[in-house]
């Protein structure tokens, strides 16, 4: 079965609708909507704007794949209870554009989560925002790349709740030393959601390359991602390049092969 592939809107480096557009003409069958802050921000946009947003996406014939709610995580005091309400206004925000996906960093996971008063703080947090999410029937899905898939699957277990999940980065682990093969084993109940990144890690240092150009081995990953099950979409994140229109396009191109 053909993969479904998507592309993170802010990739583009361009205003809302024509990164739709584009998206469009590079082939994409989805996009993630970035509704952290700008247009997009659920304190922002208006229930017309949504309406109108609903409709631009159906004319150029494009799914939601997620939506980015990146505020910040939960591992830190200042600030915490607002992002926490913020993060069910975002959850809210998702359900209305008829999306169950959030995407977002929860924040580094410490090794001593267990022990620490921070880690309790964080996990509480988490816990708040899970439980929101699952009444609302949305997955708020962390993204992998700070800490190992083992910490951050011993993390997710102990919130305990079906609202929690993981939007799986390859790249972000490669370019971290992890084992990025084994991780979807380890986090396989939890992925909701891909990033189709690629990157390098040289020297004990990580860097994004273009799609296809990096040490994330695609037959493996998506032989393994299809292993588990996995039917969601190959969200295309490219954050760096002179020229992001073009490497996506090639990114969609080699994706398609599969």
């Amino acid at each position: 079965m053909a993969l479904k592939i998507g592309v993170i809107q802010p990739s583009f480096r361009l205003p809302l609708k024509e990164a739709l557009e584009k998206a469009r003409e590079v082939g994409a069958d989805g996009v993630q909507l970035w509704v952290a802050s700008g247009e997009l921000d659920p304190d922002n946009l208006s229930d017309s704007g949504k309406k109108d947003l609903l409709h631009y996406l159906e004319a150029n014939k494009l799914e939601i794949s997620a939506v980015c709610g990146d505020i910040g995580g939960f591992a830190h005091a200042e600030g915490l209870e607002e992002r926490i309400a913020k993060t069910k206004r975002i959850v809210d925000l998702a359900i209305e554009l008829e999306t169950p996906i959030i995407t977002t960093h929860i924040g580094t996971i410490p090794e001593d989560w267990r022990e620490t008063k921070d880690g309790q703080m964080m996990l509480e947090a988490v816990k708040e925002v899970a439980k929101y999410a699952e009444e609302r029937g949305a997955f708020l899905a962390s993204e992998t790349g700070p800490e190992s898939p083992e910490l951050m699957k011993e993390f997710l277990d102990a919130v305990q709740s079906k609202g929690i999940a993981v939007n799986y980065d390859p790249a972000n682990l490669v370019m971290r030393g992890f084992d990025y093969l084994g991780g979807v084993k380890v986090l396989a109940p939890y992925i909701v959601h891909t990033h189709a990144k690629d990157g390098v890690r040289r020297d004990g240092r990580g860097r994004e390359v273009a799609l296809g150009d990096g040490d994330v081995k695609w037959d493996a990953y998506i032989a393994e991602m299809k292993a588990i099950g996995f039917k969601g979409f190959f969200t295309i994140e490219r954050e760096v390049g002179d020229d992001p229109v073009a490497d996506i396009k090639k990114a969609v191109e080699f994706l398609r092969r599969y």
